[in-house]
């Protein structure tokens, strides 16, 4: 009888802690679910989120390692096991993995390029569309997504267009028959029909039989800069013709029978409403780098505006009854705009997350 009772404790214990391990397991993974999936509610901190992911189910393994009913010597060995296999993996792995989160951090830390900036290595070239733990994306001006790992933009060299302007030039070359004043002038009229701020032209290189100019201008619009370059050519075709100048090398003239007082000029034409120079618009071939910024600067204005808020019911109480009503009136103006931020921040982060997985 004896041995009976003692066969049913012990397998009540067994039970007991097979029971509590479940459910300690149970518990761990949902409250990983559930972080996982409060944090894809703001998919636009997907460095945060990674980051936060990653520190989480280290947390909860340790956590399950702890709240496991079992001996102190056996916790102790899993603890050890564990720390094996972190470290392990670290070793396997420190070349890509650990490299390229360290890399991430040091990029978010040092902030030498943004969401929504234009940005050129390796061969690569467009603009920031996504910013991870791990990789950074870039989308082309094919409209195509390329992935770079985080350790390859800290170690190589970058090249980030400011978002305060960038240089937008063009070269050409003319002939020796025609003055270079002429030609200075008739291209900073391209540029300056343009809108460029600033515009100068220079002489490059004096050939065997031609002069090769460039002229270029500062552009404050950034995200236009595709479309500056192609309607930079096509002001500088422009000017050139209604100048009179001719844009073809003086061998041209011996290939074929011609007056030589015939000059290689087009006809006028009326300018379409939307030219080959507007052919790529910036909202289909950057739409995701386009979504990504605009979030991204929704959610600082939402941070600067929060902040706004605290600072002026800070200052608030120490205000009189005649410049508080002001004050008052004040702080709910802007607690109305911060509302409506935030609405529309939700509007387009779940449109992100609602997006088919093919298009992200």
């Amino acid at each position: 009888m004896k041995y009976l009772e003692s066969i049913t404790d012990r397998f009540l214990g067994d039970m007991s802690s097979l029971v509590w391990g479940f459910a300690v397991i149970l518990v761990v993974a949902l409250l990983l679910g559930a972080l996982h999936r409060f944090l894809q509610r703001n998919p636009g901190h997907r460095f945060r989120n990674q980051s936060t992911m990653f520190v989480a189910i280290i947390v909860g393994l340790l956590l399950i390692i702890l709240l496991l009913p079992m001996s102190t010597q056996t916790r102790g060995q899993l603890l050890q096991l564990t720390g094996i296999v972190i470290s392990a993996a670290i070793a396997l792995s420190g070349g890509t993995f650990i490299a390229n989160a360290m890399a991430g951090v040091m990029l978010k830390s040092v902030r030498n390029f943004r969401t929504g900036d234009w940005l050129e290595m390796e061969g690569v070239w467009g603009r920031v569309s996504d910013r991870g733990l791990f990789h950074t994306e870039v989308q082309t001006p094919d409209r195509d997504l390329t992935t770079l790992p985080n350790l390859l933009l800290a170690t190589q060299a970058v090249k980030v267009v400011r978002a305060s302007g960038t240089i937008v030039g063009a070269t050409v070359s003319l002939g020796y028959d025609v003055h270079h004043n002429r030609c200075e002038k008739l291209l900073l009229e391209a540029a300056n029909s343009l809108g460029l701020q600033d515009p100068f032209v220079q002489i490059l290189d004096l050939g065997d039989y031609s002069v090769t100019y460039r002229v270029a201008g500062l552009l404050t619009e950034t995200k236009q800069l595709i479309a500056f370059r192609s309607r930079l050519r096509a002001a500088i075709l422009d000017s050139l013709h209604e100048g009179g100048v001719e844009i073809v090398s003086p061998l041209f003239n011996n290939a074929r029978q011609m007056p030589t007082d015939s000059p290689i000029i087009p006809r006028p034409e009326v300018r379409d409403s939307r030219s080959a120079a507007d052919a790529a618009p910036v909202d289909v071939v950057f739409d995701k780098a386009e979504e990504a910024e605009g979030l991204s600067s929704l959610e600082a204005e939402v941070e600067n505006l929060d902040l706004e808020i605290k600072e002026a019911k800070k200052a608030l109480k120490e205000l009189d009854d005649t410049p508080r009503e002001a004050a008052e009136v004040a702080l709910k103006a802007k607690e109305n705009r911060l509302a409506h931020l935030r609405e529309q921040l939700a509007a387009k982060e779940a449109a992100k997350t609602e997006r088919p997985s093919s298009e992200t």
